[in-house]
């Protein structure tokens, strides 16, 4: 059972450091007519040392077989594509590689019907032509192959959203002066103004309101404490307590209340008995 296991981790291992490698790349430069103009070799390790150029209505082809480098056999990669990169103006283009399950990958640029994806060369720069190769269980590949110079074409047409993308000019703010405060001898005169009406009327209550004659007394306060300790329970709720808590306070609160209520109500009614 150990021994499977390490073997079943050794072929993972292997299967991850695994790498790919090219077998006969070539490119082929023919006319519309069908006649070769060029025919050169690329590699994954060196460079085309001359530009490709095409003309108008040239053909490049692209030939080559993705291969395990270990086994030799035939790879379909999951992704492959050629990417074409303007190097001054940053546009580029990626044009994905039909592979068969062979390995067997052929790719054909014909300028006649060139490619939506290919960037437009409005001053005839080369693009950089890179060969992108991804796969599970082996090594990703992105490697520059060669210069493709492209006749001139009309530059790429402006986005009508790129103005929304530009800096915006900088806002800047326009605060309103403060108000002006007024003399504080006429703010205090409007104060008193204004508190005038509330001094008189409690002036007024003073002379209506009976005054509670017992209401300090020993058998008479506790329960108007307890009360008290009620009201400021539900202001504690309302200010950090919960549910949960107010009922638990509030039971304790109502034994003593309940008794301090008891003994305040039996001696209001024997001093209402004693009087009659």
């Amino acid at each position: 059972m150990l021994a499977a296991l390490l073997s079943t981790l050794v072929l993972a291992l292997s299967a991850q450091a695994a790498t790919l490698k090219l077998q006969s790349p070539k490119l082929v430069v023919t006319d519309s007519m069908g006649t070769q103009l060029r025919s050169d070799s690329f590699s994954l390790s060196k460079q085309v040392a001359e530009a490709v150029e095409l003309g108008a209505k040239d053909i490049l082809k692209m030939t080559f077989q993705v291969l395990d480098q270990e086994t030799g056999n035939g790879v379909q990669p999951h992704q492959t594509f050629l990417r074409f990169y303007d190097e001054k103006t940053n546009e580029e283009g990626i044009q994905p590689v039909r592979v068969t399950p062979g390995g067997k990958a052929k790719f054909e640029l014909n300028l006649s019907k060139p490619p939506l994806s290919l960037p437009p060369t409005p001053n005839g720069d080369p693009l950089k032509v890179s060969l992108i190769i991804g796969t599970s269980q082996y090594d990703p590949i992105s490697v520059e192959l060669f210069d493709l110079v492209l006749p001139k074409s009309q530059p790429a047409p402006e986005n009508p959203l790129e103005s929304t993308f530009h800096v915006l000019p900088e806002i800047h703010h326009t605060f309103r002066a403060d108000n002006k405060m007024p003399p504080q001898p006429i703010s205090f005169a409007f104060i008193g103004i204004v508190l005038a009406p509330w001094a008189i009327l409690l002036s007024l209550w003073s002379q209506v309101v009976p005054k509670p004659s017992r209401l300090f007394s020993p058998s008479i306060l506790p329960f108007v404490a307890s009360l008290g300790a009620f009201e400021g329970l539900l202001f504690w709720y309302w200010v950090d307590l919960k549910l949960g808590q107010v009922l638990l306070y509030g039971f304790m609160l109502s034994l003593p209340t309940f008794f301090a209520g008891k003994t305040a109500l039996a001696s209001i009614g024997s001093q209402r008995l004693g009087r009659k």
